[in-house]
């Protein structure tokens, strides 16, 4: 399923995107942390939301 560019958050909120920037600048929001620190999060636990939040302490 395509990305509806109209919806402000990811289509899927269990997986974070970092290749979108709709969905990094939702997950950066969320988080409240920075890109780098959001990109560092995803490339050492994957993207799966959970994960990130857990690694991030969230």
């Amino acid at each position: 399923m395509a990305d509806d560019l109209k919806d402000r958050g990811p289509q899927d909120r269990s997986r974070i995107n970092v290749n979108e920037a709709h969905e990094l600048r939702y997950w950066t929001q969320a988080l409240g942390v920075t890109e780098g620190q959001l990109r560092e999060a995803v490339q050492a636990v994957g993207a799966s939301a959970a994960a990130v939040r857990k690694h991030l302490g969230k």
